[in-house]
């Protein structure tokens, strides 16, 4: 697990200070409304209470970082990291908001605007905190069925009504154990009665002993015809900090070993054939492929040698930016499964209309797309990584349905 400079923790912690400085500025024009000075004082003092707690939290646990299991540190890290957010964001948007109205005062008159400010400016920060606090209790293991159906003529009428399930980003580290966690998932799973199941990378965090105990919970996946899987970029174990290239390669050999007492394939840039009827299709996995500075492993070529014949391909393949790079135009793979966004975790979705930051980083970073005969679904991931929530970005479980186009 890579270590983070005491530099960068100092200026997290005086990003933290600032921004609360600034808030208390303007609380202070709230809790000025207040008649009891016992109980103004006494909001003032729980508020730095909770700042200098957590800035002296940060730094101790910069300092014994070094000297704690790898599980605890993973663990602890997650959770300041959650905790952070959870007192940075809100206060944040409180200040940004607060100001706007302040400064903008022309939308109220100024006695108004006395009353109306401060309580509209403090709502502002109460409604992140109890959005965010939910995503971290709740929303993280809200498991949501994405269901689409695909229709397309390259698919051969003996498979008409195929229907495959994708998980990906599962990051089991995370879970740090808690099996229970994912029983529904593996109900909704079942329930769905698939032909496949694929598991499109980022099965860990970054280390083997991540996966104790969870082959019972994974043997629970039932599929009609077979299971599949690639590996993403925290499955090298390219995050970490190793004594040898041998305690690095075991690592990611117990990791390969795991899908095989799973019952999954591995696809290690190859491909599968699947007959039905005489007629053919492919499942085609490669490993990860990135953009710099993420390795690049993937060797579509490879992978594709001796399925060319094959009219209707599936390709898995952990990034999306894979699909355009070296898919669409260059290959007439029909179908590509991919994960890694997580669709950042946080995003405002309201029927067809989807944001989040991370599409600026991503063209493709959450659902389906398509480019002429070719589609791209990215997933947007079952687990989660680093922030302990999600914000308007659910668990997915991708339902897919294809369907033989007259």
């Amino acid at each position: 697990m890579r270590t983070v400079s005491l530099f960068t923790i100092f200026l997290l912690c005086c990003a933290i200070l600032l921004v609360d400085i600034t808030a208390f500025y303007w609380l202070k024009s709230i809790t000025n409304l207040i008649d009891s000075a016992f109980f103004s004082i006494g909001i003032h003092v729980l508020f730095w209470i909770f700042t200098v707690g957590l800035i002296a939290s940060i730094l101790v646990f910069k300092v014994i970082l070094d000297d704690i299991s790898p599980i605890r540190k993973q663990l602890l890290i997650s959770r300041f990291y959650g905790l952070a957010i959870l007192s940075f964001v809100p206060k944040l948007i409180f200040v940004i908001i607060i100001s706007i109205l302040y400064f903008t005062n022309f939308i109220f008159s100024e006695s108004k605007s006395l009353i109306v400010v401060p309580i509209v400016g403090l709502f502002s920060g109460f409604l992140p905190f109890f959005v965010i606090l939910y995503g971290i209790l709740k929303a993280k293991y809200r498991f949501k069925v994405h269901h689409h159906i695909i229709r397309t003529k390259l698919l051969p009428k003996p498979f008409d009504g195929l229907k495959i399930v994708q998980l990906s980003d599962l990051h089991l580290g995370s879970f740090n154990y808690r099996y229970k966690k994912l029983e529904s998932a593996i109900e909704k799973i079942n329930h769905l009665k698939p032909d496949y199941i694929f598991i499109t990378g980022d099965l860990v965090n970054n280390f083997e002993w991540e996966l104790r105990g969870w082959g019972k919970v994974f043997k629970q996946l039932e599929s009609k015809n077979g299971k599949y899987a690639i590996l993403g970029n925290h499955d090298y174990g390219d995050y970490s900090l190793w004594e040898s290239l041998e305690a690095k390669q075991e690592n990611f050999e117990a990791i390969q070993q795991f899908y095989k007492t799973i019952d999954f394939k591995l696809l290690l840039n190859e491909a599968e054939i699947i007959s039905k009827n005489s007629e053919e299709i492919a499942i085609i996995g490669v490993e990860n492929w990135g953009e710099p500075p993420i390795r690049q492993y993937a060797d579509l070529e490879k992978a594709i040698t001796k399925v060319q014949h094959v009219p209707f391909k599936i390709l898995l393949s952990h990034d999306p930016t894979h699909w355009p790079e070296e898919v669409i135009d260059n290959t007439d793979i029909t179908l590509t499964l991919a994960g890694h966004t997580h669709g950042m975790q946080a995003a405002f979705q309201y029927k067809n209309l989807q944001w989040s930051p991370i599409k600026y980083k991503f063209k493709h970073w959450a659902g389906l797309y398509k480019h002429n005969a070719q589609y791209l679904y990215v997933n947007r991931g079952l687990g989660w990584l680093g922030f302990p929530a999600r914000i308007g970005m659910r668990p997915e479980i991708t339902f897919i349905e294809l369907k033989t186009k007259p």
